[in-house]
């Protein structure tokens, strides 16, 4: 399963970075009088509402689902590590004060509490990526102070403490490195999970605004057409179920190969 998903992340990763070189039709030139035209020789996946070539609003769809999950898992992990160690390590009134923080965000549905952060802030994909984050740091932290916990009493962490070494140094190169492997197993799944609430919140009109090419987007405009032209639909919603399905697969297969019982 796992070389599964990383041959499904690597073909959509390249053909969404290779999209403009790859594809002859430009994602913005409308064919009016051929709109909602089913899959042909000449468009695979057929034409959309405004007669736009939807193969290439997919390909290029993909750009900002990716862009945004990793921005918004590179954020998370990063602010997650940071919390989860101070809290790990230091413990106490800290970690209690930490703890009642993600407690408190954690009480929360995560998709509810995006969409009224995104609601609040405005629709657009800076504050999509600002409020995954928002909600996205806690699971890192919690995975984190867990593994910081359980490090920082290992004999090699207590004898450089006793010799002498600084707190940064014994988080960077003692304790931290024992949680590396299970935050990239959190990140890969964590893709997914990012890239489904964007498509989410751009469904409702809270994420990517037109013209700009989102799944989320592509269908929602799609719903009135499912009767007539179901290709506006099936296509970015079966690639968002392949690429997310692909995530999954290559964390479930990074999370069993570090697996110490295994």
């Amino acid at each position: 399963m796992m070389r599964l998903g990383l041959v499904i992340v690597v073909v959509v990763v390249a053909s969404a970075l290779l999209a403009p070189w790859l594809l002859p039709w430009d994602p913005s030139v409308q064919d009016l009088p051929n709109r909602l035209q089913g899959p042909s020789w000449q468009h695979w996946f057929g034409l959309d509402e405004l007669g736009r070539d939807i193969l290439a609003r997919v390909l290029l769809g993909a750009r900002v689902s990716l862009l945004v999950g990793t921005i918004v898992v590179g954020v998370s992990s990063v602010v997650g590590m940071i919390v989860g160690a101070v809290s790990g390590y230091y413990g106490g009134h800290i970690d209690q004060a930490i703890g009642r923080l993600m407690d408190v965000l954690m009480a929360f549905p995560g998709m509810l509490l995006a969409i009224a952060l995104v609601a609040v802030l405005g629709p657009s994909l800076t504050n999509v990526v600002l409020a995954l984050a928002i909600i996205g740091w806690v699971g890192y932290a919690r995975l984190v102070r867990g593994q910081v916990l359980r490090a920082r009493e290992f004999e090699y962490v207590v004898a450089a403490r006793a010799l002498g070494a600084g707190t940064v140094r014994l988080l960077a190169r003692h304790v931290m490195p024992t949680a590396l492997p299970p935050v990239l197993v959190q990140a890969t799944l964590g893709m997914a999970g990012a890239m489904l609430s964007e498509a989410a919140l751009s469904f409702l009109g809270l994420g990517v605004q037109p013209p700009t090419p989102s799944w989320g987007t592509m269908i929602n405009g799609g719903r009135v057409h499912l009767l007539d032209a179901p290709h506006l639909t099936i296509f970015p919603g079966l690639l968002l179920a392949i690429v997310v399905l692909g995530f999954n697969f290559l964390g479930d297969g990074l999370r069993d190969s570090i697996d110490p019982k295994k």
